[in-house]
């Protein structure tokens, strides 16, 4: 009876560490959930963003390892925006070099190139090398975390604060599956991130001759052929936590799982939500950029009077596997004068799915429309005169 006791007070000291931090009471588990021994899920389609599965999805609550999602994210902001290169070299500092948990043992005032510390916090979860890039992108990991915020609501993750760079635990710091499912596809945007997300084994060198192996935390890599990136996430008050993408075909999914009891029911969850995912689902091509359009765009003071054009990318529509949406195009041709190189923006056509707008794509040149010349001046006259 006593160690019963003990186990209701514990119970009620966890309950109530939970309202402390602003998290509620989660419903129970579906009965025919896809997913075991976990506090919620959530499965999106990459191209359409739509939903296709989704258990406690915005439920608030601590997401660990999986913050550094966002922490890659304004790293790479800053390389696609100039402000430091993959090239440059970082001093770490000693408060870089001094955080626990994982990390890859960085030396404090030694450099690193940005291309490793980014390397190693997507392959290993270094939270040492998420500080010392913070500090370098931002001044402090305070900053940072100012712009993590930032970058979180304009995505619309609206049941989301970032405290730290890291996922260290801290009380002020939540997410929820839906929403890092929408960061994750955010960060997939970038195709940098899968340099690096493919790696499984690789030794991290250091300047003053030791190295440090670093083993890919996504056990999916290797144990699901179908995922090419993921990002766990592990703390006794997360649990276990995978936010992960597996693509077959046209088909790329995304997924997020919080609160597992276990690593295994994290990865055989997301197993079981991906294999349902490609059972169920379709990505069909409705413009294909190696395809010209049937129209053809008129063209003024040309060598000639119209030219062909093609989407300037592919266009996919998602839908159920025993579904044939009703599609439909819109095409806007820009009024254009040559000379035109072939790739030029020249229109854009609206697709519709059902009737509603599901994407848009630029219309270019398929090919290079020269200036007219004085002689191909004349010859126009005279076929308009015969008109």
């Amino acid at each position: 009876m006593k160690k019963l006791i003990a186990l209701l007070g514990t119970a009620c000291i966890i309950a109530g560490t939970s309202t402390a931090y602003g998290f509620k009471p989660l419903p129970a588990a579906k009965q025919n959930s896809l997913v075991n021994g976990c506090k919620a899920a959530y499965l999106m389609d990459f191209g359409s963003g739509e939903c296709i599965y989704k258990e406690n999805e915005t439920a608030r609550m601590p997401i660990a390892s999986v913050c550094k999602v966002m922490t890659l994210t304004i790293c790479l902001d800053a390389v696609d925006e100039g402000k430091i290169s993959l090239d440059d070299m970082v001093t770490v500092s000693e408060r870089a070099a001094g955080m626990g948990g994982s990390q890859v043992f960085l030396g404090a005032n030694c450099q690193y190139s940005v291309n490793q510390l980014l390397k190693s916090i997507v392959v290993c979860s270094a939270n040492d090398s998420c500080v010392a890039m913070s500090e370098t992108v931002a001044g402090s990991e305070e900053s940072f975390v100012a712009h993590m915020n930032k970058k979180a609501a304009e995505l619309g993750c609206n049941d989301t604060l970032f405290a730290n760079c890291t996922g260290l635990p801290k009380d002020t710091q939540y997410s929820c599956a839906k929403d890092v499912a929408v960061m994750f596809k955010n960060l997939l945007s970038y195709e940098s991130y899968f340099k690096y997300s493919k790696i499984w084994l690789e030794d991290f060198a250091h300047p003053d001759n030791r190295s440090t192996s670093m083993t890919n935390t996504n056990k999916l890599i290797r144990k699901y052929s179908p995922c090419d990136g993921g990002k766990t996430g592990f703390t006794n008050e997360a649990g276990f936590c995978l936010a992960a993408t597996a693509k077959k075909n046209n088909l790329r999914l995304v997924s997020a799982i919080l609160g597992a009891d276990s690593s295994d029911d994290r990865f055989s969850s997301t197993i079981n939500m991906f294999d349902y995912g490609f059972a169920n689902y379709k990505n069909k091509i409705v413009l294909d950029k190696d395809v010209t359009l049937n129209d053809e765009f008129a063209v003024s003071g040309g060598k000639k009077r119209s030219f062909a054009v093609c989407p300037e990318r592919n266009c996919y529509v998602f839908s159920g596997i025993d579904k044939t949406p009703e599609i439909t195009h819109n095409i806007t041709a820009y009024k254009v004068k040559a000379p035109i190189a072939k790739g030029q923006v020249v229109g854009q056509i609206e697709v519709y799915r059902d009737g509603i707008l599901c994407d848009t794509v630029n219309i270019v040149s398929a090919e290079d429309v020269k200036k007219a010349g004085f002689g191909d001046n004349f010859v126009n006259i005279s076929e308009n005169w015969a008109l």
